[in-house]
């Protein structure tokens, strides 16, 4: 047995947590005998004092069993060395113990599996807790890190199965022929070829060696078909793993792995990218993370490019990100240095091809919306056989994890997952159909807007704010021309009506920018535009502004309508209205005599039992 496998072995029956594993590894490795604290916790990417505190919890653990490490006077650090190394010894060469047998995959290095201890933890409870055949299912998007999850799991806990680790790669060869050939290579036995296959596996659970014994089924696409026929029968030694983008009923205990918390995110980057490189440019560090939603795949992929590329900015990439998105060649194709052989937009293909035509076209739909909590109630579909293909399409995306349930009728999609539909979407012959009939949707809800909407409507309007404005944002060119100028009031509006103005006011400049640029300055169009943006400023009180937009929006109205218009006598009516305000203000705030007369009707017309409005005569 090699010195670091023992110190694997050594660090699992102590339960040292991964963080206490990585400090204690490499400083008991022989070639860092002569390095300093100091140096071993940047090669790990820690502080020195997290590395000190890491090694004493260490040194607490093994006091158990090594009582020396509590009162011994040459140091803490010699006195484990000693321990180890006459136990390695002893292991070695007096006492002689069985190797376990094993085909597990290559794993990361202890450093760069970041946030993940408490789905170790749960997976070892679950897998553990079962006396009869476990079957825990680790289902997750693709590039979530599954498979590099159970490796890890399986190397840590290697000394827990003694009769071995059988890995098995589902979408490769037959199971049941890998079965075969672990057998044959491992304990020499060869199943008659007389027989089914199925039978054949059956022979080898029986002469299996003892102990108990972990299988773990990578990237299980079909249960019945690569799972089922293979199971031992009903035996508390044999646990059972399945690593799947499908999600099971409740019936299977399951870890359901979501993509990283930011901070693991972080540093999972800095593992790969030196710290001072980060450190120059940290807010763009955060929102490289941010922008690959935090999917250890395309942290690790975009980690590895930067790596190569030392002389690139942080902004730099990140700009080329924003506009290559899985394109770029930092997410586009697999690092040959890593075990996972695909990139992003391909992790995600093994995901679609398993969908069919309507759950496809339900991603892509949905990819139009905001990066944002998505109201879709399928209940509201009046069309029965379109509401059941929708409730499918949705379960299926569901079922691979493509799509994220928040609540009854919310869901919401990953930021990569979103790139990728729509990448798929405008490979489609019918995205500008799709896009057009999206937006028209998303018009006729702000055609509901009204200038002041009441409580109720913004709450029920709040939650699809974000779809109007990304309608607005980034679909501006297929709304029609009859439905553009509503695309934006409406939004305007809502805001307005709230007495949000500076929210407001950026839709309605918008609004007469895009008009013009579409139909030009002498449209009509651009004089409602005017009106509406005049409106807004007289309601924020910014009356100049306000006067100077009427009067523009009357003059091109005459010149188009001519003077006896109704549209013309509206425009004469709100800057009538502007002038009247401006005098009343000026009387207000000059004559006492006018305040005295103006408090006297307001309180006259207030009292009044009919409270009707205040006559002309007053």
């Amino acid at each position: 047995m090699q010195w670091v496998e023992f110190l694997r072995q050594e660090a699992a029956t102590h339960e040292l947590s991964p963080e206490q594993t990585a400090a204690f590894l490499v400083r008991l490795q022989a070639e860092n005998s002569g390095k300093s604290e100091a140096k071993l916790a940047s090669d790990i990417n820690i502080s020195a004092a997290a590395f000190k505190k890491r090694m004493t919890e260490v040194y607490d653990k093994f006091a158990k069993s090594c009582p020396e490490l509590a009162t011994s006077k040459r140091g803490k650090l010699e006195t484990l060395k000693a321990y180890l190394t006459t136990k390695y010894n002893g292991v070695d060469e007096t006492q002689p113990k069985k190797e376990i047998q094993h085909n597990i995959l290559q794993a990361v290095p202890w450093e760069r599996f970041v946030g993940r201890e408490a789905e170790l933890q749960q997976l070892h409870e679950m897998i553990q807790k079962s006396q009869q055949v476990a079957i825990v299912a680790v289902a997750g998007m693709g590039g979530v890190g599954k498979t590099e999850l159970a490796t890890q799991y399986a190397q840590q806990n290697l000394q827990n199965y003694p009769g071995g680790v059988c890995w098995l790669s589902a979408p490769g060869i037959d199971v049941g022929i890998q079965i075969l050939r672990f057998a044959e290579a491992k304990f020499k036995f060869i199943a008659p070829d007389d027989r089914e296959l199925v039978d054949r596996v059956k022979l080898c659970w029986d002469r299996w060696d003892a102990g108990d014994v972990l299988l773990v089924f990578d990237d299980v696409t079909d249960y019945k078909t690569q799972v089922k026929p293979y199971l031992p029968a009903n035996s508390s030694k044999f646990k059972v793993l399945l690593t799947t983008r499908l999600e099971f009923d409740r019936t299977l205990s399951q870890v359901s792995l979501r993509v990283l918390e930011p901070l693991a995110a972080m540093k999972l980057l800095k593992s790969l990218v030196d710290r001072e490189r980060l450190k120059n440019e940290p807010w763009v560090a955060r929102k490289i993370c941010k922008f690959l939603g935090y999917l250890p795949l395309a942290l690790e992929l975009v980690g590895r490019y930067l790596d190569t590329m030392p002389d690139l900015s942080l902004q730099t990439l990140l700009k080329r990100l924003e506009k290559k998105r899985l394109e770029h060649e930092a997410m586009a194709e697999a690092n040959p240095l890593m075990e996972y052989k695909y990139g992003v937009a391909e992790a995600f293909d093994l995901s679609w091809e398993q969908l069919d035509e309507n759950a496809q076209g339900a991603g892509c739909w949905l990819s139009l919306y905001a990066l944002a909590d998505i109201p879709f109630n399928v209940e509201a579909i009046e069309d029965d056989e379109l509401q059941e293909i929708w409730e499918t399409a949705i379960a299926d995306l569901l079922k691979l994890h493509l799509l994220q349930r928040q609540s009854q009728g919310i869901y919401r999609l990953h930021p990569l997952i979103r790139q990728y539909f729509q990448m798929k979407l405008d490979e489609s012959s019918e995205a500008d159909e799709v896009k057009t009939v999206f937006t028209a949707q998303m018009v006729e809800v702000t055609k509901q807007i009204p200038q002041q909407p009441t409580r109720d409507l913004i709450q029920q309007l709040t939650p699809l704010i974000p779809h109007l404005v990304e309608a607005t944002d980034n679909l501006t060119a297929f709304i029609k021309d009859e439905d553009l100028i509503w695309a934006f009031t409406g939004l305007g509006w809502f805001y307005q009506g709230q007495g949000l103005y500076k929210e407001a006011e950026p839709f309605l400049l918008q609004c007469q920018q895009i008009i013009k640029h579409r139909y030009g300055s002498e449209h009509l169009y651009f004089a409602t535009s005017l009106s509406n943006l005049a409106t807004l400023y007289y309601a924020a009180g910014q009356y100049s502004k306000a006067e100077s937009l009427y009067q523009k929006a009357l003059e091109l109205k005459i010149s188009r309508l001519g003077t006896e218009h109704p549209r013309v006598a509206t425009s004469y009516n709100d800057l009538a209205m502007k002038s009247l305000v401006d005098k009343l203000l000026v009387l207000f705030l000059s004559h006492a005599e006018a305040q005295r007369r103006i408090l006297e009707v307001l309180s006259l017309s207030f009292v009044r039992r009919d409270r009707s409005p205040i006559s002309n005569t007053s």
